[in-house]
């Protein structure tokens, strides 16, 4: 199990396997790992210590930027994100992104992205789908209808506390898709990205 991993030249952080979709694209279905991570299964969630011990063994220093991202949703352990960013920030001064579905305030109950203001210096939320139906049909979001509408605003509040947004779509679905997302994110004065 790979807490700290390297992929594709970023400093990754897999904070938990929990998330609250069960996307048709995710690519936990179909491999353990990803970069230097031969698995990045968690059977038991690493506790702040756990993570910053781990980060330690790593030349952090030569990362552009630490990325919380793994096999699951890193809001779904909010408070461990946010202690974890204060101690990055403190220790190793480098900009965090957090990649993330966008749908924590639905998970906690309560708007969540102005807790992200000073810590978090990008977030990168996934889109995927340019309207509600095929949103819910890729994605299945297990709050239902209503999710979409969710990591929108969730989008909206970010731009308010956070210096960079971005939006990103795989490039599985329709090329009509991918530029209707684009549009949405142009309007939303926010970047935009396919991954």
């Amino acid at each position: 199990m790979s807490i700290v991993y390297d992929y594709c030249g970023g400093l990754y952080i897999n904070l938990t396997n929990r998330c609250p979709c069960r996307c048709e694209f995710c690519v936990k279905n179909y491999t353990d790992g990803l970069g230097s991570a031969d698995s990045l299964m968690i059977e038991i969630e690493p506790s702040v210590e756990e993570v910053i011990e781990e980060l330690g063994k790593w030349p952090v220093a030569n990362y552009d930027e630490i990325v919380f991202c793994g096999y699951g949703e890193p809001t779904e352990r909010l408070e461990e994100m946010l202690h974890l960013a204060a101690h990055i920030k403190k220790t190793y001064g480098k900009p965090i992104r957090l990649n993330t579905i966008g749908l924590s305030d639905l998970i906690w109950g309560c708007e969540t992205a102005p807790r992200l203001e000073g810590l978090i210096d990008t977030v990168s939320v996934s889109m995927n789908e340019a309207d509600e139906e095929k949103y819910m049909a890729l994605c299945h979001p297990r709050f239902g209808k209503g999710s979409y509408a969710a990591m929108l605003k969730y989008i909206e509040d970010a731009k308010k506390y956070v210096p960079h947004v971005a939006a990103s779509v795989v490039g599985c679905i329709s090329h009509e898709s991918i530029e209707a997302c684009r549009q949405k994110a142009r309007e939303l004065g926010i970047g935009f990205r396919v991954r």
